[in-house]
């Protein structure tokens, strides 16, 4: 009786992610398949498959909005970006664990609250800021800035994680000579591998994708990545969807990419730096 429930709550929860499932990849695919049609079509027939496979979008797309150089813009902030917080974000919670203090427990307190503060409350202080430090409307003032938003979140993850290794290793590399510092290189940091790719995957999705930051802080159009670029493809009064649709496809792309490698990091380090720590 207890196991044809157990059966029946199984399945019942199959049947609902299921359907959750084919709720969240409805809006992917009416871009892919939008991509490969005309303007006509993509108001006409939205939901239908293309009548005409056509790769000019894609064409009209790489030549309009430069996109070889939005990519290019895209990649340096995010792969910079990413470097700053995994280096910065993984000593800092290094010393916050070794270091056990009243001092380090209110500093890790600081880090955890930082992260409830949205960007629209501190977006003008930063604006001013980097305006005074010579940073504004350059690729360096976003990337400072990425870095110090996402290294509340990211130091959470490394702090849990690092509390998990046990300290008896670092001792008897201490013993033999090694500094405090040459034991995190050369010992914790290569078993922080699972941990390093949850952080730089959530991030690079959020550095990627990210529009609002980069609408404040980027005004120059050669300094543009793909999200502002495929934002101007939307006007007050112009809207090309059959341009804006292959965009997004083609600028969402490379994120998927580093998603399917480095997919299976992402349970292990997740559960590693939030329940065990």
């Amino acid at each position: 009786m207890f196991g044809k429930i157990s059966r029946l709550k199984l399945i019942s929860i199959e049947v609902i992610l299921f359907i959750c499932a084919i709720l969240f990849f409805v809006p992917f695919y009416f871009v892919i398949v939008n991509s490969f049609k005309g303007l006509d079509e993509v108001l006409t027939n939205t939901a239908a498959l293309p009548q005409y496979i056509t790769f000019e979008n894609f064409i009209i797309v790489w030549g309009q909005l430069d996109f070889l150089r939005v990519i290019m813009n895209t990649i340096i902030i995010t792969l910079f970006s990413n470097i700053g917080v995994i280096i910065i974000s993984s000593m800092a919670a290094y010393w916050l664990v070794r270091k056990p203090s009243k001092f380090t427990s209110i500093i890790f307190i600081l880090f955890v609250s930082s992260m409830v503060i949205p960007f629209q409350s501190i977006m003008i202080p930063i604006v001013q800021v980097m305006r005074e430090i010579g940073l504004m409307n350059t690729h360096l003032g976003l990337i400072v800035t990425y870095i110090g938003l996402a290294c509340s979140f990211s130091t959470f993850l490394f702090h849990g994680f690092i509390r998990s290794i046990p300290e008896e290793i670092e001792e008897a590399a201490m013993i033999d000579g090694c500094s405090r510092l040459a034991v995190f290189w050369r010992i914790i940091f290569p078993m922080l591998t699972p941990i390093i790719s949850t952080v730089l995957i959530l991030n690079t999705f959020w550095f990627w994708n990210d529009f609002q930051v980069q609408l404040v802080l980027l005004h120059s159009s050669e300094l543009h990545t793909i999200q502002l670029a495929i934002n101007s493809l939307f006007g007050e009064h112009v809207m090309r969807w059959e341009l804006a649709l292959p965009a997004l496809m083609m600028g969402t792309l490379p994120a998927v990419i580093v998603f399917l490698f480095l997919q299976r990091y992402i349970i292990a380090g997740v559960s590693s730096g939030a329940v065990k720590g």
